[in-house]
């Protein structure tokens, strides 16, 4: 997480969605950077409402707006299978070496997870609070000249990004059957990520 003080924002570092290259582009101009530990590093909506914004709310009388990334579903949950392939995390409880991406995806949806698919959710880490506490600007991970305009205007900087934190590179092919059942199950996931203007 990057809290810019002065322009009132912080940039909430959704899983997957590349906040890892923002955050090493855009540490030397934040005022906070939040990059360990991952549970709040990754704070979601929630954790910020309750943690971060009652200690700028409280000590410097300020509101922050809040920016996000979301990563169209589908590929997100690709990304999250792709990075638990990498060869150090085989024979772990998390990795998916010997599980197909269907099998994966069938494991997401399962009410208890395996740990290998034990992801989380954006839909549940960008959601409004009760007080009102939510995303003022939510950016396509799929649209990065709309992200980095919207960084470059607000902030005043050129951004000079990097890859990091990249999953590796293959196919995953998921049958329609999965894919059907995927969307009616998750549907709010896809309808919050098909609101994104």
């Amino acid at each position: 997480m990057l809290v810019f003080f002065k322009e009132r924002l912080a940039f909430l570092s959704v899983p997957k969605t590349g906040t890892t290259a923002y955050e090493a582009a855009l540490a030397p101009r934040a005022d906070v950077v939040i990059s360990d530990p991952p549970l709040l590093k990754h704070a979601p909506v929630y954790r910020y409402n309750r943690f971060i914004r009652p200690m700028f709310l409280k000590v410097c009388d300020a509101e922050l707006e809040l920016m996000a990334v979301m990563r169209e579903p589908v590929s997100w949950l690709s990304s999250w299978y792709r990075y638990r392939r990498r060869p150090f995390i085989e024979g772990k409880a998390n990795s998916t070496h010997g599980v197909s991406f269907d099998e994966f995806v069938l494991a997401y949806m399962k009410g208890q997870r395996p740990s290998f698919a034990d992801v989380g959710s954006q839909f549940k880490f960008l959601e409004s609070q009760p007080n009102g506490t939510g995303v003022t600007h939510l950016f396509r991970y799929e649209d990065q000249p709309r992200l980095q305009k919207f960084l470059t205007d607000r902030l005043g900087v050129k951004l000079d990004l990097a890859r990091e934190n990249v999953s590796p590179k293959m196919e995953t092919p998921l049958s329609e059957d999965v894919l059907t059942r995927f969307q009616r199950k998750f549907a709010d996931e896809f309808e919050l990520y098909d609101s994104i203007g």
